[in-house]
């Protein structure tokens, strides 16, 4: 489905033309997008809104759980670790506590960092293995 607005258009292009690595990047990046978002609306008291992007948050952290590759010793860490922030996104909406959602906005923002530096890692290699 692809949008008349140009802006809309160039997103759904990017999503479609994105490596998998890219793709969790943009994920991690929406991750930490919805937390800030649902960080503001329960400080101005915007009850629905963060209900909304904290279910939005959820979902990118199912998201990444439903995709984890268990052929690899760290997705059973993750794993956990995607669980408990989901659980604590659950606790947080309930009583809606902002201070829940800085401890996982920090835990997004540490993973989304690491990923980055790790997909920096790999391009350097493969660079370096292409020109070698």
């Amino acid at each position: 489905m692809i949008s008349n607005n140009p802006y809309g258009q160039y997103k759904e292009n990017t999503v479609y033309t994105a490596s998998s690595e890219e793709l969790t990047l943009m994920l991690y990046n929406g991750l930490v997008k919805f937390l800030m978002q649902a960080q503001m609306a329960l400080n101005d008291k915007q009850i629905e809104k963060a209900n909304t992007t904290i279910i939005k948050a959820q979902d990118i952290v199912t998201e990444f759980r439903g995709t984890l590759d268990r052929n690899y010793e760290i997705a059973e860490q993750l794993d956990l670790l995607y669980d408990y922030m989901y659980r604590q996104l659950l606790e947080a909406n309930i009583k809606k506590d902002v201070s829940i959602i800085e401890e996982v906005l920090m835990l997004a923002k540490d993973l989304r960092n690491t990923w980055e530096q790790a997909m920096k890692i790999a391009r350097q290699k493969n660079k370096a293995a292409q020109s070698g």
